[in-house]
């Protein structure tokens, strides 16, 4: 069993930066994937990106890539989700889910079974 939680999101202007932050509880957070989806109001879920669990692997959306970066300190137990040249299309709450599950399924939401509570993050234009 894992436990999420998020924090980190606010209200930041077009180009600015957040970095968003996912703590685990659970002896075993180094055995599981990570990935961060977010959901805009009236849109479907999405995949933004994952990193495998030992963070040697990380795969991005194509509308994330080169502007948000993800990383994990299994020590800590956290994942962090640095966004960059953030724009108001990056509107959405923010969930960070786990799963151990092979890299062909990371950008599938369903195949995560713990979640986060999710964090807000407005980027305003």
């Amino acid at each position: 069993q894992v436990r999420l939680v998020e924090s980190g999101g606010g209200l930041v202007q077009a180009g600015g930066s957040l970095r968003l932050s996912c703590a685990a509880s659970g002896r075993t957070f180094s055995a599981y994937a990570v990935g961060w989806f977010r959901q805009a109001p009236g849109k479907e879920r999405e995949f933004v990106t994952a990193i495998s669990n030992s963070g040697d692997r990380a795969y991005y959306a194509d509308s994330v890539k080169d502007r948000f970066t993800i990383s994990r300190a299994n020590a800590e137990n956290t994942v962090s989700l640095q966004m960059n040249s953030l724009k108001p299309e990056d509107t959405a709450v923010y969930y960070c889910a786990a799963s151990r599950i092979g890299e062909s399924l990371y950008s599938t939401h369903r195949a995560y079974p713990y979640w986060g509570q999710g964090t807000q993050v407005t980027v305003s234009s």
